[in-house]
């Protein structure tokens, strides 16, 4: 994936030099940013064998929520904010609900989560959109070392999910459960709690990046999430976490959230219209899809015929 984005930079320097312009870089950079938070929290839910289609219910909910609920008020901020958690919390609980323990196919279970997620969006919105306070803002699109605030938080969350996932026990035993989930209950590991929690950490990392994208947005939408569902599975993917469920790559995915974004950007740049990025992202998705799907030959094992006659046996058994 950095070899494919490395190439695809200098591409885009030889045939569409504005594209990686500098003020076009500072514009794409948070939006990148974005994509990447929600691609990490898709990649928890893949990384159980499931898919998460109420991304874009979760990601507009919150930003409805930091926007609506303050109308302008920065002393409000905080407490919308708490807010957006919770409500995103609840939703994360009931789709882990519904596909943890009640066993209901993943994709069914969360096209009804997001639909009731946009019931409660139009609840709140009336369908208007409202302005986003001065404070939400300064937080989302203030800059440190030339990043913009939006772009230090995804790298703070990808820190984040990359300690608990690799270097913890229960981020062990999470990828354990995603790779095996009957191996794992033979052990006397809680499969269905864990496959539960995946979805509702998703929607806290949905839920963080609806209140940055309310932040970088002057007048947000009730459908600002919507055109993150298809970018969100197609980062994981190319970032080369299995369908099937186990190990995940956090920092693959967010790379592939640059990669997929400056695709983007340098499509607009070279005259292909903005109604035409859907079909872009589906052409990469199902390109990673193909990709991870290839049976590419097993090397042959390699064993030293000085070791000795122990460690061969040991060697030939893993």
């Amino acid at each position: 994936m950095v070899c494919a984005t490395a190439v695809l930079f200098v591409v885009c320097f030889v045939f569409a030099p504005s594209s990686v312009a500098t003020g076009a870089l500072a514009g794409s950079l948070p939006f990148a940013a974005i994509l990447a938070i929600v691609g990490l929290g898709q990649m928890l839910v893949v990384q159980q064998g499931g898919f998460d289609l109420s991304v874009a219910g979760g990601v507009s909910l919150a930003v409805v929520i930091a926007t609506h609920l303050p109308a302008g008020h920065d002393s409000a901020l905080l407490p919308a904010v708490v807010a957006a958690f919770v409500c995103t919390a609840l939703a994360g609980a009931c789709n882990g609900l519904m596909v943890g323990f009640l066993r209901l196919n993943a994709i069914v279970a969360t096209i009804g989560t997001n639909a009731l997620l946009y019931g409660a969006i139009f609840a709140i919105s009336g369908g208007v959109p409202e302005a986003t306070t001065n404070l939400l803002a300064a937080i989302a699109t203030d800059s440190v070392f030339g990043l913009e605030n939006t772009v230090w938080f995804a790298l703070l969350i990808l820190l984040l999910v990359l300690f608990v996932v690799k270097k913890t026990v229960i981020g062990r035993r999470f990828e354990l459960i995603g790779a095996n989930p009957l191996a794992a209950r033979a052990m006397g590991l809680k499969v269905r709690r864990h496959q539960a929690m995946a979805y509702v950490f998703a929607q806290l990392l949905y839920c963080v990046a609806g209140i940055l994208l309310a932040g970088i947005t002057a007048q947000p939408t009730a459908y600002q999430g919507d055109s993150l569902l298809l970018p969100s599975v197609a980062v994981v993917v190319l970032a080369g976490t299995s369908l099937l469920g186990g190990r995940g790559y956090p920092v693959s995915t967010v790379i592939a959230a640059l990669f997929l974004n400056q695709l983007s950007q340098f499509a607009l740049a070279v005259g292909v219209p903005y109604s035409a990025q859907t079909i872009i992202q589906a052409l990469a998705l199902g390109f990673g899809i193909a990709v991870y799907s290839l049976r590419w030959p097993a090397r042959p094992l390699q064993i030293n015929k000085s070791k000795d006659p122990e460690e061969r046996d040991e060697l030939v058994a893993s």
